[in-house]
């Protein structure tokens, strides 16, 4: 069974991915072949264990946007460590407490598994993928390993044994609250639920044409669908009628194999069935019906818009946006809008820069193995470009370093950059 599955994934990946073009020979799928028929034969591969050797044969591909998921159910949860890391220097500190409370913000990881974290930095460089501390995700990393050695704000050390927990789904705190008597603060962790987000901007429509300054903070965001912060987008741009052309750099063709076009078909039209926002279930309708014209016929530029006319509203005055590494997808395109609007100041970080390839769909194997992958390339991606060229820059850079931990920095800055103007 699993080498058939094995064998599948590779057939997508050679033909229905949409980067496969530009990463012909990148990958040693004979090599896996081999590993999981020898397993096999030994009785010896389980779900979990080829979902690890799938995914290593998937990092050949350089794309955070492929990887094999196992879908959870009684008899097999995801699990996560408890707790987030970033790297500064050669330590890792610990940047958010989820279920693991023996551990607290700031606290120091200084080696796992006795192995000191330079160490490990080059040991897991595939997985790590981008150069720069700021830009790598350990969760990943550390979920393979048994133990660690902390150091404390006090400078006491213990080690301790990683717990698994059971990971829970993420439900998006979208979030309009007051920040000062000037100021808003909107928060958006994602951009699947256009009717969500709606519906919190007609809830608080009275605050959002009284205040001058706007900070919209999506320095963690998931993604989604563009559609979802449609309606967000006439506050960042000034009062009256704004033209944007992102054509040069989303200039985009779609891979329309038959098989890309009936597994989008699937998981669309169940999303139609759920959306109410009629302007967001037309975008998706006529996505799909583009798809429906152009299946089996390969790489297809789709009649998209990407000169916009936008009508500007007069309220906020100005607006700041926070970007992260952890900004991704559908996020990052509403950071690329804003960068168009001489209302918005960008701070913080380059974001992911997964666009490159983007138009996420789901081969399923058994009702249990889910291997996610893009079905669009950005006609950029001709000139090689990397992860980071892909990003989204900052206007106003600020590296990430400890002192993040202990205040603010990104929003503090933030409120400089609207009062100064």
């Amino acid at each position: 069974m699993y080498s058939k599955i094995f064998k599948e994934i590779v057939e997508v990946m050679h033909h229905d991915y949409a980067g496969y073009i530009d990463k012909i020979g990148w990958d040693r799928p004979n090599d896996y072949k081999k590993r999981i028929r020898n397993l096999e034969r030994n009785n010896a591969l389980n779900t979990t264990l080829f979902s690890e050797i799938v995914n290593d044969y998937l990092l050949d591909f350089k794309d955070p946007h492929v990887y094999l998921k196992v879908s959870t159910d009684k008899t097999n949860q995801e699990y996560q460590i408890g707790f987030n890391v970033r790297r500064y220097a050669n330590r890792l500190f610990v940047t958010n407490v989820t279920k693991e409370k023996r551990l607290q913000v700031g606290d120091e990881i200084i080696s796992v598994d006795y192995i000191p974290i330079d160490v490990l930095v080059h040991k897991h460089r595939r997985e790590l993928r981008d150069d720069g501390a700021e830009r790598e995700d350990w969760r990943p990393i550390l979920k393979k390993y048994y133990q660690c050695e902390v150091r404390t704000a006090d400078g006491s050390t213990f080690s301790m044994e990683f717990n698994q927990y059971e990971k829970k789904l993420h439900t998006p705190p979208y979030k309009i609250e007051k920040y000062n008597d000037s100021t808003l603060l909107l928060t958006f962790t994602d951009f699947k639920d256009p009717d969500g987000i709606k519906k919190l901007l007609n809830h608080y429509m009275e605050d959002l044409i009284q205040y001058e300054n706007w900070i919209i903070d999506i320095r963690t965001n998931y993604g989604g669908s563009d559609v979802a912060f449609h309606s967000i987008i006439p506050y960042l741009f000034p009062e009256g009628e704004n033209q944007i052309d992102l054509s040069e750099k989303y200039a985009m063709k779609f891979n329309c194999t038959e098989k890309n076009y009936e597994r989008i078909k699937q998981s669309f039209e169940k999303e139609l069935q759920t959306i109410k926002d009629e302007k967001a279930k037309q975008s998706l309708a006529n996505y799909l019906y583009q798809w429906e014209e152009n299946k089996g016929k390969g790489f297809v530029a789709f009649n998209s818009n990407v000169s916009k006319i936008i009508e500007g509203k007069k309220m906020p005055k100005q607006v700041a946006v926070l970007i992260d590494r952890y900004c991704s997808s559908s996020g990052e395109v509403f950071a690329d809008i804003c960068k168009h609007s001489d209302k918005v100041t960008l701070i913080g970080r380059p974001t992911y820069g997964i666009n490159g390839y983007g138009n996420i769909t789901c081969a399923v194997w058994n009702n249990r193995f889910e291997l996610y992958y893009p079905t669009s390339r950005l006609n950029s991606m001709d000139k090689g470009k990397t992860l980071l060229d892909v990003a989204v820059h900052p206007d106003v850079y600020l590296p990430w370093t400890p002192e993040h931990l202990e205040r603010d920095v990104d929003l503090l800055e933030a409120e400089k950059q609207l009062s100064s103007k």
